[in-house]
């Protein structure tokens, strides 16, 4: 197999996303993505990959792994691996193909029949102008609100959302009512009003619909420890599934320390690249629940070595997904086929929008579980003339 075009494709439907098509000398083609800051990545995959690509006879993901590693920022989330990352699930794609099974088959087969999933309770327009993750970039609408704007619902009525979401079969949702206040402190602290008006979010929640919604609480890293304490503290009677990245997890001491101080699970890891990333986290004990994310930590390659490496330490997995169809289809046949495999994330808002309207094949979600596709590869294709339209900047790079 060689590789005789890479191209990209960026919508103006979602401008952080980047897909990637590899084009090969058999006719086929490879899907893959790429989500935050898509021009940059754009530039290196047609200036710095392409190339190392098209030199290659059999470009197994492996072996493309190993030649696109870069010498700076090995150990980082930025260009070079978001897009290394996006190159990886277009090969694995290509790999499925010429198998002709899907990947939960090429992975070894399902562990588990199907997954349960949970609900993050974003909105339509969530993190897609900036890289930034913070309140101006959560994309509430000003005005009236809409259908599946979930962020604006879980501020403002958590119960009706609830309602609304266990009335689908839905069994799990994850909120984060706290982000505004460590935005005014930089995460040192908050005050008593502010802890309050977070608490009675998830107060509401499970007056609506008890302890059998799975209610997980993101952080996104915003606090320091002591923030983080009086916040877990505070959330312990409320039974949270997990807490997630209560403190950066590249601070291992400090998020090890935070969970021997407190009774709530921690999940972290979607900014965590690599199992050398996540290693030091396994050996503390700072961590309940891995939420690797497929696409930002390299790709499936590393994603199947880090279940395997937390699957070692007795921790299970559950792939962080607000970035990309092809990432979650890639998702649900990994955690399908790993024996560590918990729970997959699904932003609904994502799925009945501009998930659906740039691809078909996504994996099918039924009373809440979800089923990899039978699909050779992972089942995810570009809309017919997705690529030709004049909502989408496009470029082809060529032997």
């Amino acid at each position: 197999m060689r590789i005789t075009a890479v191209e990209t494709i960026r919508p103006e439907l979602q401008p952080n996303l980047l897909f990637v098509q590899l084009h090969t000398d058999d006719g086929r083609c490879g899907l893959g993505e790429a989500f935050f800051g898509s021009r940059t990545v754009e530039a290196y995959l047609h200036e710095s990959v392409a190339g190392v690509l098209f030199g290659m006879s059999d470009p197994t993901p492996e072996a493309a792994a190993r030649a696109l590693a870069s010498y700076t920022g090995y150990a980082g989330g930025g260009a070079e691996t978001r897009g290394n990352g996006a190159i990886d699930l277009a090969l694995w794609d290509l790999v499925g193909q010429e198998a002709g099974l899907p990947l939960v088959r090429l992975f070894g087969g399902p562990v588990h029949e199907s997954l349960p999933t949970y609900n993050t309770c974003a909105g339509p327009g969530y993190i897609s102008t900036s890289t930034q993750q913070r309140s101006d970039n959560w994309g509430v609408p000003t005005g009236r609100a809409q259908r599946y704007d979930d962020l604006d619902a879980f501020l403002h009525r958590p119960a009706a959302l609830a309602r609304d979401l266990w009335d689908e079969g839905i069994r799990g949702m994850k909120v984060w009512p706290f982000d505004q206040a460590a935005e005014r402190t930089g995460g040192t602290d908050l005050s008593p009003a502010e802890l309050s008006r977070g608490l009675a979010v998830i107060e509401a929640i499970r007056t609506e619909v008890g302890f059998d919604m799975a209610l997980m609480v993101e952080l996104h890293g915003l606090w320091n420890r002591r923030g983080a304490t009086t916040i877990l503290q505070a959330l312990t009677e409320y039974r949270p599934y997990w807490v997630e990245d209560p403190i950066r997890p590249d601070a291992v001491d400090a998020l090890a320390a935070l969970s021997a101080d407190t009774d709530v699970p921690i999940a972290t890891g979607e900014t965590v690249v690599g199992r050398r990333g996540f290693l030091p986290l396994l050996q503390r004990d700072a961590v309940d629940v891995v939420t690797m994310d497929v696409q930002w930590t390299g790709g499936l390659t590393e994603a199947r070595k880090i279940a395997a490496l937390a699957d070692t330490f007795g921790v299970p997995v559950a792939p962080h997904d607000c970035t990309g169809p092809a990432t979650l289809a890639a998702c649900v046949h990994l955690t399908q086929s790993v024996p560590n495999g918990l729970i997959q994330e699904t932003v609904r808002a994502f799925l009945r929008t501009w998930y659906a309207e740039l691809v078909e094949g996504l994996p099918e979600i039924v009373d809440g579980r979800v089923t990899a596709t039978p699909v050779p590869g992972h089942g995810v294709r570009l809309r017919d003339g997705l690529a030709e339209s004049d909502q989408v900047e496009r470029r082809v790079s060529t032997p």
